[in-house]
């Protein structure tokens, strides 16, 4: 049986887990509907999730429309918890985005859909809430279509708007104003479709034909349909349901082929054993196989599968094997990470981003030293299980920093760190994170056996500033059988991890590193055969060797910091604007020219600094009588003016060329630095 891996996302309330439960309860997956408000929705199951009334994690759910199976992957909407959306969108053949009725298109709805038409995933839209006060279909559908994307293909209209009564009317084929609007959109897009418009005349195009035309554009992430109803009555998701079987093309993975998955989520079992959430797109899986594992392209061992189970009418079943298209549970494959391919990688695989990183950090520390251990444990856990945490150690001062979208998500990693793992932990203030890029051209090179370099190796690096996002690139000018692998290996991993912290101890974003230099002294051992790594190059001599020479190239580059900016949308009335661009300045942020939405309304766009978005909050109610609507997302960096913000460091510092040394030592337990004396 053919399968779909269907993703329901939106912004955070529009009513994606209703409509999730609505799904299953049409598909006869569930006897009653659950309720996000009682805590009894089939996809929200952490114990927060029902307190809360939001999806903190993502949830697989199956069902059966016609011969298809329907995996559903329900996604959180709170933008605090964008990274769980992150990992799902690799794994999707198609996608249902949630608009509502009431509110609109939000900021997250923008972030989303600007993401789904960027990676072409297929996507129906569905406005929900018809039944509520303050629904408004047009408006929404402008909405949608002004600051979504125009190439959307309203399916019905609504009747009864607001009222428990509301309902959603298909449009008729034979409604000839609904079959012009339909083929002026897939006209578009279709060249062919266009000739045979223009040839017809007055005439209308036969409707099997457009409605052909539409399942195909519709596969290719051309246009998107838009169905509307209500999760909570049920208005309008049957008329939906058909469209996800009818509009959103299925897996077609070959089970006999070469096995290839990819890792997009994880769990912890009752016994503290990892999870893993593979989506297969070729081969098929057992139990007890020995898959290989690849990262980034690489192999990094294998797993041995002790257990699995697959996704099944609602339910999570244990089953012998899992084949191509399908979603499985796995047990057993060691140390895997978020991203990692399950046998052969495969183009497109991997752990890409495609939002934002986190602006935020906070310093955690656990409230009783005896839980510091503990604390770092369950910490490196959750990391684990969300990559975009990053986890910054400070060994010194017995405190962890993680990096965080918001104070929600924070709220989230304290209470799950008390419910979970026992440990009651203090948050500090959170802080904005920074990040570097090299202003400039910087190289350093050091030598075995010359100057004051205490190694058994020759490095030298060069870095330049790259196009922002571009990332990290590492390049080498050296011939690659002048180092054995594993030391080019130490020098590449270790340049990424130094570039964490730069000149002012943050990351260095977006540039690249060349390896222009490199010599080592070759395994060497006594007339008894004893080898000997005082006279023998190690990977460590590299490892510990890298940070200093990239230092000095580094410094002399240099670097600014630059900070997050967030592009803001301010909708407020028009004889407010004048109080608001005063405090905006203040702020610090650039505003755009206003643009009027009606006698008494006004639009204000621009660029705010992360750090000030807070403050923009809280003023604006005051500034706008309350009416103000303030819109922000993350945008870009900018060089941040005056004095650069410094961080403090975690670990040895390599910019410290004497107490870097003395680290070192101590952490391998040496008196002093290994001497080169006495070598020819």
């Amino acid at each position: 049986m053919p399968s779909l891996n269907l993703g329901i996302l939106a912004h955070i309330d529009a009513g994606k887990t209703s409509l999730t439960e609505r799904l299953l309860y049409s598909a006869g997956v569930i006897d009653t509907v659950g309720s996000v408000d009682r805590g009894s929705t089939t996809t929200d199951t952490l114990a927060l999730e029902k307190q809360r009334g939001i999806t903190i994690r993502s949830a697989v759910v199956s069902f059966a429309v016609g011969g298809t199976t329907v995996n559903l992957i329900d996604t959180p909407g709170h933008p605090d918890f964008i990274a769980q959306v992150e990992r799902v969108l690799g794994v999707l053949d198609g996608a249902v985005l949630v608009v509502s009725a009431v509110e609109g298109v939000q900021p997250q709805t923008v972030v989303l859909m600007r993401t789904l038409r960027r990676l072409r995933i297929p996507t129906l839209v569905f406005v929900n809430k018809l039944d509520r006060r303050g629904a408004d279909l047009d408006r929404t559908l402008a909405g949608i279509a002004a600051r979504l994307t125009p190439d959307v293909v309203p399916l019905a209209s609504a009747t009864a708007q607001g009222t428990k009564n509301a309902a959603a009317l298909p449009y008729h084929p034979g409604d000839p104003a609904f079959t012009a609007r339909l083929t002026e959109a897939l006209a578009g897009h279709d060249d062919g479709l266009l000739a045979d418009w223009v040839r017809a005349g007055t005439d209308a195009l036969p409707y099997p034909r457009l409605r052909q035309a539409l399942a195909v554009q519709t596969g290719q992430a051309l246009v998107h349909p838009v169905f509307a109803g209500s999760a909570v009555t049920g208005a309008g998701v049957e008329a939906l349901t058909d469209g996800i079987a009818e509009l959103l093309p299925g897996s077609a993975g070959d089970p006999q082929g070469p096995l290839s998955g990819s890792v997009f989520t994880m769990e912890r079992g009752p016994a503290g054993e990892r999870i893993a959430y593979v989506r297969l797109t070729s081969g098929t899986l057992h139990v007890r196989d020995r898959p290989p594992l690849h990262r980034d392209g690489a192999a990094v061992g294998e797993g041995r599968v002790t257990a699995l189970s697959v996704f099944d009418h609602g339910r999570d079943l244990p089953a012998p094997s899992a084949a191509a298209g399908r979603i499985a549970r796995v047990w057993g494959l060691g140390e895997v990470r978020i991203g990692d391919t399950v046998g052969v990688p495969s183009e497109g695989q991997g752990a890409a981003h495609h939002f934002a990183p986190p602006s935020l950090e906070t310093v955690v520390a656990a409230r009783r030293p005896a839980d510091r251990a503990a604390l770092h444990s369950a910490l490196g856990e959750l990391a684990e299980q969300d990559p975009l945490i990053n986890l910054r150690r400070d060994e010194d001062r017995g405190e962890i920093a993680v990096s965080l979208y918001g104070e929600v998500q924070k709220e989230v990693i304290q209470a799950t760190l008390a419910d979970d793992y026992g440990v009651q932990a203090d948050f500090h203030e959170t802080t904005t994170i920074h990040v570097e890029r090299v202003t400039g051209s910087g190289a350093a090179v050091e030598f075995i056996k010359k100057d004051a370099n205490p190694f058994l190796a020759t490095v030298g690096l060069r870095i330049e500033p790259a196009p922002p996002g571009s990332g990290i690139a590492f390049r080498r000018e050296v011939e690659l059988g002048s180092l054995p692998y594993a030391f080019f290996a130490a020098v590449e991993e270790t340049v990424h991890s130094t570039l964490a912290q730069g000149l002012y101890g943050w990351q260095v974003a977006d540039c690249t590193v060349t390896m222009t230099h490199s010599g080592y002294w070759a395994r060497q051992s006594h007339a008894h055969a004893v080898f000997d790594k005082s006279m023998s190059s190690t990977s460590g001599d590299f490892r510990n060797l890298t940070p200093l020479v990239l230092a000095a190239a580094l410094r002399q580059a240099g670097t600014r910091v630059h900070e997050p900016m967030h592009r803001f949308r301010i909708e407020m009335p028009a004889d407010a604007l004048g109080a608001v661009l005063p405090v905006l300045s203040r702020l610090r942020a650039v505003p755009r020219a206003p643009a009027t939405t009606g006698p008494a309304g006004s639009v204000l766009e621009g660029d705010v600094p992360a750090a000030r978005v807070h403050d923009l909050e809280q003023q604006l109610p005051t500034l706008t009588r309350g009416e103000g609507a303030l819109e922000t997302v993350f945008d870009h960096y900018a060089p941040l003016t005056g004095p650069p913000a410094v961080r403090p460091r975690s670990g040895p510092d390599p910019h410290d060329r004497k107490e870097y040394l003395l680290q070192v030592q101590r952490r391998l337990g040496l008196a002093a630095p290994r001497s080169t004396a006495g070598r020819a």
